[in-house]
């Protein structure tokens, strides 16, 4: 910083939302990939208003999480990407029970990951929301949403998919919590089709270029590191803060496009976002090396796509 910086007391230059298109384009390209990614990008973004108050409104929770899979490998938070746990179709599960997602098949950031599902599963938060009156009650089933980086895969098949479960549910709005790069991607598409179909939606998430470029009703913004948008770990005030927050923004947005910062800051190292995805901070042997991980990572993750998709 400079001393007109410390003068004026202004924050460090990098303590700011991290641009994640930018950030992943140079990464996959050190990573051999030849095209840029393209991130979706609408201009129109369709908008539905919640047909009843929340205090009588069915709440669904969509996730990008995947339940744990005994046999295919470590998939604690901080371990390596673990392509033999992805999924590819949409799932659901029972509100009722208790449920073990992991989020060790994304793009998540491992460095300042901690193991408390409630920071990207935030159904506990919703039940208590429930008990509490502010909800009229959760929906029978959350909704696991794949991460495919086919926009055209997303919004022909898994979107109709949720469409599905969500009306059959008779879901009056929803909830959505991505983690990754892509998987903010995908939440915004969900939402968009959700809303296109007259269910309201809220995203919690954490890459706010990528939402804002596709274009959704309503975001609430965590500037936290991937993987914990729904709130602060092992905090459940924080996270029920973040919850109230979002359903705040559910019921009182009046447009489309309408993004809300959450007010809490990241607990952990105050320079967190100087890591992540960043190039400019790998030497030679190192990026060697992601890329030969990486390449493992597609064969493992087309094996498990090819055998989940016949």
């Amino acid at each position: 910083m400079t001393a007109t910086d410390v003068e004026l007391n202004f924050a460090p230059e990098w303590d700011q939302p991290i641009a994640y298109i930018a950030r992943t384009h140079q990464w996959y390209g050190m990573l051999g990939y030849g095209n840029p990614y393209r991130y979706a990008q609408y201009s129109k973004v369709p908008f539905a208003r919640l047909a009843k108050a929340l205090a009588q409104s069915r709440v669904a929770l969509l996730t990008t999480a995947a339940p744990y899979q005994a046999g295919k490998g470590d998939q604690g938070v901080r371990s390596p990407y673990n392509a033999a746990a992805k999924f590819f179709k949409v799932y659901s599960g029972d509100c009722a029970l208790d449920h073990d997602l992991r989020i060790s098949h994304v793009g998540i950031d491992r460095a300042q990951a901690v193991d408390d599902a409630n920071t990207w599963f935030p159904l506990p938060a919703l039940r208590r929301a429930a008990a509490a009156g502010r909800i009229g009650a959760v929906a029978p089933r959350f909704i696991g949403v794949p991460t495919n980086r086919s926009q055209r895969h997303t919004l022909e098949v898994d979107c109709a998919d949720v469409l599905a479960l969500c009306r059959a549910d008779l879901v009056d709005a929803a909830v959505l919590v991505p983690n990754c790069p892509v998987c903010h991607q995908t939440m915004s598409l969900t939402a968009r089709h959700l809303e296109a179909n007259g269910i309201p939606t809220i995203i919690i998430g954490a890459a706010r270029d990528i939402v804002e470029l596709c274009g959704v009703p309503r975001f609430l913004f965590s500037d936290f590191p991937l993987g914990n948008a729904a709130g602060l770990p092992f905090d459940e005030s924080a996270c029920d803060a973040t919850l109230e927050l979002a359903l705040a923004v559910l019921e009182s947005a009046v447009a489309p496009r309408t993004t809300v910062q959450n007010p809490l800051r990241w607990s952990g190292p105050a320079d967190w976002r100087l890591d992540f995805m960043n190039v400019e901070r790998l030497a030679a042997a190192e990026i060697a090396r992601r890329r030969a991980e990486n390449d493992r990572i597609k064969a493992v993750a087309q094996g498990v796509r090819d055998s989940t998709l016949a």
